[in-house]
């Protein structure tokens, strides 16, 4: 079914969280928009939904391409980001500067909290009966968005995970003792999973992994410590900042009550989880030497540590939503990063429907996490790696001793 062209002005914004890549996708879908005539003017929104209530805009079609490849090559949102969900009231609001404006193509760059604010926009205007073509672009670091095998932000960021666990395992070699990192990742555990990455020798950490996927037993967690910590006299663990109890609370959710507009409780916050389960070892393992960390926001806009194919892929995923807008076929719709099957690495980006991205997210696959539900299979890094690319080489000494004189 062909759908009639619109000519008219374009508006593009990003919400929730930054990532290294997400100016990729910016501009590839200026530069992408800038080859249509229908699209008169090319306007960005700053800090997303909110930049609109407030008729904070910007005009992107005066942006130089020299400038435009600058800040696509440059970590977090240029037009800066917003955790908003619209209301009835707002989204009114947003039809009056729309018209205003002429906005005739709409387009969010988000994960599936700003898919469901697209979603929502898209069906007030079908409501108004106001013509606009409204498509969500693909993003999130925590690779948890449905339709999609993987999602622009997640492989530079897991590169970041990667990099610093292979850091944080060479500092607890020479000086031996338990290292926590709490790792992003609400409900999908992909994130806190890319540390597996760091190994290159068999003794390398990370040595467990927890992941919100499985049920989080402090008993358990007690027992797997002290048994790695038994065999190689140190432990290195990953923890995703969305481990829950049986009955499925977060445990990080029992220390802060703050949530945001869409109802997310900030897991984030503070180091407390990291704190708890120091705590824990310290008592119950009698283990002296034990420290916590949390990554937190420094996973996402870390400069310098960028995955290539994260990178490329964000960029289509831009362009491929313009495309798609302007293409005669769809009115609204999301980006999907499918992988191509065989053995050499490849993928498309293809539309979805608004409704399978928005709000709800997807799960590591069962086939992803081993039995006891403390590390990652080898499914899971054959999935990975092409996605993260490159990492350093580790090298050590081989220790010949000699005897003593």
């Amino acid at each position: 079914m062909l759908v009639e062209k619109l000519v008219g002005n374009m508006l593009i914004a990003q919400g929730g969280g930054p990532t290294v890549v997400i100016n990729q996708s910016l501009v590839g879908a200026v530069l992408e928009a800038k080859k249509h005539k229908e699209m008169k003017k090319i306007f960005g929104s700053l800090h997303g939904i909110k930049g609109i209530l407030e008729e904070n805009l910007c005009d992107l079609g005066k942006e130089t391409k020299a400038n435009l490849e600058l800040v696509a090559g440059t970590p977090s949102s240029a037009l800066g980001s917003v955790r908003k969900k619209p209301t009835p009231e707002d989204c009114a609001k947003v039809f009056q500067v729309l018209k205003k404006y002429n906005i005739r193509y709409f387009f969010y760059i988000g994960g599936n909290d700003s898919a469901e604010t697209t979603h929502i926009i898209n069906e007030a205007a079908q409501q108004a009966g106001y013509q606009m073509k409204c498509f969500h672009i693909c993003k999130t670091i925590d690779n948890d968005l449905r339709e999609n095998d993987h999602t622009p932000g997640f492989g530079s960021a897991a590169k970041f995970v990667a990099q610093a666990f292979m850091g944080d395992n060479l500092d607890n070699r020479s000086l031996p003792g338990v290292k926590i990192n709490v790792i992003m990742g609400r409900h999908a555990g992909f994130l806190t999973a890319a540390a597996a990455l760091a190994r290159q020798f068999h003794d390398d950490g990370p040595h467990l992994i927890y992941l919100p996927e499985r049920p989080f037993s402090m008993d358990k967690f007690v027992v797997d410590v002290k048994a790695v910590y038994a065999k190689y006299k140190r432990c290195v663990v990953a923890v995703s900042e969305g481990i829950s109890d049986e009955a499925g609370i977060a445990i990080a959710a029992k220390f802060t009550k703050e949530v945001d507009s869409h109802g997310n409780v900030q897991l984030s916050g503070s180091g407390a989880l990291g704190d708890v389960l120091a705590k824990e070892i310290k008592e119950k393992a009698e283990i002296s030497r034990v420290r916590a960390d949390t990554f937190g926001y420094l996973q996402r806009s870390f400069v310098g540590v960028v995955s290539a194919a994260d990178a490329k892929e964000a960029r289509l995923a831009g362009a491929s939503a313009v495309k798609f807008a302007t293409g005669g076929q769809f009115d609204n719709g999301s980006t999907a990063i499918k992988r191509k099957p065989g053995k050499k690495y490849a993928v498309t980006i293809e539309r979805t429907e608004l409704k399978n991205v928005a709000k709800e997210t997807r799960h590591m696959p069962d086939e992803f996490i081993n039995k006891s539900g403390n590390d990652v299979t080898s499914a899971f890094i054959a999935y990975a790696k092409p996605i993260v690319g490159d990492l350093p080489k580790i090298g050590r000494l081989k220790v010949i001793k000699i005897a003593k004189a």
